[in-house]
Order: structure tokens, then C-alpha cells, then sequence
């Protein structure tokens, strides 16, 4: 019990303090993110690898990023299981932009330097409307190059759970005509999508080898799920995890 206390205690010293750096950062980075772009990304890659860092020592969290990160125009398609899959990425990618939820605009220090980056706003509740609007700003945005992150499930997803993948993904890949890189990850196993407690051991996000443009819709869309599941469940089942077994039980 008195582990679990002390655990418990550790993890949320941890998120004090990395909400706090993010609002000192942001302090510092905003006035050179105002007239450049480039201070936003350095800010943002800044407060990341922070995160990374301190989570390795305040609660025994380490993080490995592996396969070979893109740096060009590429659409990505990751596993979202937790906050810390998307700091993982945006750690490493050196142009990141997100497709989002239209109400994080409105998130305090989140939403401005999300949108100072190129991220995409859209409206989830209106699938068809979101869709035609994902095309047309991404378009329109296109004059900045960067790697566009899309959740294929539409949502954090907890490690054994089953969510369908989404048609958007296969919309903006035919639309673009961009390449596709996969991502697998087993972060929600050490890092929970709802809660304060953390769990030791070392989250992994994977880039899996490139789905080139061309591919129809369909072929495409099963192409990703197979090989996102795939490389997830294999993380996961590295990192200890069983289906049915809440992740973090049995650790203390």
C-alpha cells in the first residue's frame, strides 16, 4: 500500500511540475513564436523532450522512439493511447501539424501554439462536413511543408479495447496523394488516458515502414489497420501488457 502511496504521490509531483515548465515555456518561446514560426516548433520540441526527460526520472518512465523518422511532406497515421504518444512524436518530428478536435483552438497555451504550427482544426461531430473541411485546409496549408498527424480511431484508445478506424485517414491519403507512414505504439500501458498515476518501464512509439501514394481507399484503409494493430499489440505484448488485464495491474 504504502508503495502504490508513494507512486501515486510521484506521479502527480510529475504533472505539477509538467504543466507548470509548459506555462514558463510558453512564457519564454511566445514573444519569438509571435514573429516566427520556428519559435513555436522550438518551444513546442523544447517542452516535449522535458517531459520525456523527467518522466525517465521522477516516476521511472523511460521513452524510445524507433524506425525511421520522417522529415519530409508525409501524412501520419498513429495509434493514439495517451497524451504521451502525441509528446513522443512531437519530440521527434521536426514539422509536426495535427488534425484535431476544433475545441482545443480554445485550449489555454495548447490551442494557440497548436495553431501557430499548422494544426488542423475539425469538427468530429459532423463526419462528412470534417472530412471536407480536413481537405480544404490542408490544401490550402500546403505551402508549409510538414508532417500532418491524423488518429485513425478518432480518439485515445486504451490498450486491448477495439475502436473502428475511420474512413478520414483513406480520404486525406487519396486526396493528397502524399505518402503514408504508420505508427504503432504501446504508451497507454505505462501512461493512462484518464488518471494521475504513471507506471515504470519504457513507452515505445514505432515508424513502420511507408504506405506510398496510390493505393485505393479500401486496400488502403485495411493495409493501415493491419499493420497499426499489428505493431501495436506486438509493443504492447513486449511491454507486459495482457488483454483483459488493466494496464498497471500487478505493479507497484
Amino acid at each position: 500500500m504504502m508503495r502504490k502511496t508513494l507512486r501515486w504521490l510521484r506521479s502527480l509531483a510529475f504533472i505539477v511540475q509538467m504543466y507548470a515548465m509548459m506555462g514558463l515555456m510558453a512564457i519564454f518561446f511566445t514573444p519569438w513564436a509571435v514573429f516566427d514560426r520556428n519559435g513555436a516548433f522550438i518551444g513546442i520540441h523544447t517542452w516535449c523532450r522535458w517531459v520525456r526527460w523527467t518522466a525517465r526520472w521522477m516516476v521511472g518512465l523511460d521513452s524510445q522512439v524507433r524506425g525511421e523518422v520522417p522529415s519530409g511532406e508525409v501524412l501520419i497515421a498513429a495509434k493514439h493511447q495517451s497524451f504521451f504518444d502525441i509528446i513522443m512524436l512531437v519530440s521527434v518530428l521536426p514539422r509536426p501539424k495535427f488534425i484535431m478536435k476544433k475545441e482545443l483552438r480554445w485550449a489555454p497555451i495548447l490551442g494557440w501554439y497548436a495553431m501557430r504550427i499548422g494544426c488542423v482544426p475539425v469538427d468530429r461531430g459532423k463526419r462528412g462536413q470534417a472530412i471536407a473541411q480536413m481537405i480544404d485546409d490542408v490544401a490550402k496549408g500546403r505551402q508549409e511543408p510538414g508532417q500532418l498527424i491524423i488518429y485513425p480511431q478518432g480518439t485515445r484508445v486504451a490498450p486491448g479495447a477495439e475502436r473502428a478506424y475511420k474512413v478520414g485517414t483513406g480520404v486525406l491519403y487519396d486526396q493528397l496523394g502524399q505518402t503514408c507512414v504508420p505508427v504503432a505504439c504501446n504508451v497507454g500501458v505505462f501512461w493512462p488516458r484518464h488518471g494521475i498515476r504513471r507506471e515504470p518501464g519504457c513507452a515505445v512509439v514505432e515508424f513502420l515502414p511507408a504506405i506510398p501514394p496510390g493505393r485505393a481507399l479500401k486496400p488502403f484503409l485495411r493495409e493501415l489497420e493491419q499493420r497499426i494493430e499489428t505493431g501495436s499489440n506486438a509493443l504492447m505484448e513486449e511491454a507486459g501488457f495482457t488483454r483483459g488485464r488493466p494496464a498497471g495491474s500487478g505493479r507497484d
